[in-house]
């Protein structure tokens, strides 16, 4: 990873673990597509492991308010969702990756800008972590169902929530990958370098989540990431 491309890639993870300590949703949609358009190879092995300690920080800050119960089952669906999710990591090309992520992107980002609300009760909270382990295991993309999930909880309940949820997630991913031999050393060596980047924009959300317009954040970021996933497809 050359300088120029280790300071890009800090930016761009430094403002998106601030949008997701801020308002629960953000990271991936924010960094798949960067990193699918300079290192596609990384994905989404360094995405995982940085999301590690950024929904750690905020599972830890906002641990009260944790709907458990929709955790519990979303984790059932999602772990479900890992394996399907690997296969889908290993039928695809590179090229299909970049727009498999690009298409995930959009689709994901469409569903929770304009989809109808409905509650987090056991189906719809299996069927989004189904839908979960498919799309984070294959391109390190999950929130957007997430955020639809709980897109009328509180603040709190929303971030703490999708912050255990992926954090679990997460865990279940990266062993299911290291089991089928796709981590490498480049992806681990990626992730430590932009793990400082994580650790400030995390660090800084946490002083001023609570005075941030959290629907008008939501939407600016679902609309980046719409315009990003499309400009990784059109490429």
């Amino acid at each position: 990873m050359t300088v120029q491309l280790l300071l890009i890639l800090s930016l761009v993870v430094f403002a998106a673990a601030f949008v997701q300590g801020a308002i629960g949703i953000g990271f991936a949609l924010i960094v798949a597509p960067v990193i699918g358009l300079m290192r596609p190879d990384l994905l989404p092995v360094t995405l995982l492991i940085l999301m590690l300690p950024l929904n750690s920080l905020v599972a830890w800050r906002e641990r009260p308010h944790v709907d458990w119960n929709g955790t519990k089952w979303i984790t059932v669906g999602r772990f479900a969702g890992t394996f399907a999710g690997l296969w889908l990591l290993a039928a695809l090309s590179s090229t299909q990756l970049d727009l498999a992520v690009g298409w995930f992107t959009i689709i994901a980002a469409a569903a929770a800008l304009f989809a109808r609300p409905f509650d987090p009760n056991k189906p719809t909270a299996l069927g989004v972590g189904l839908f979960t382990g498919i799309t984070e295991t294959s391109t390190g993309i999950g929130g957007p169902p997430l955020a639809l999930l709980y897109q009328h909880a509180s603040g709190p309940v929303l971030r703490s929530t999708v912050a255990v949820c992926f954090l679990v997630g997460e865990v279940l991913s990266l062993i299911v990958l290291a089991g089928a031999g796709r981590i490498g050393q480049e992806q681990l060596l990626a992730a430590l370098y932009l793990c400082p980047a994580v650790l400030l924009g995390s660090g800084l959300s946490r002083l001023t989540h609570n005075h941030i317009s959290g629907p008008g954040l939501r939407l600016a970021v679902l609309v980046f990431a719409i315009v990003s996933g499309l400009f990784l497809i059109l490429r």
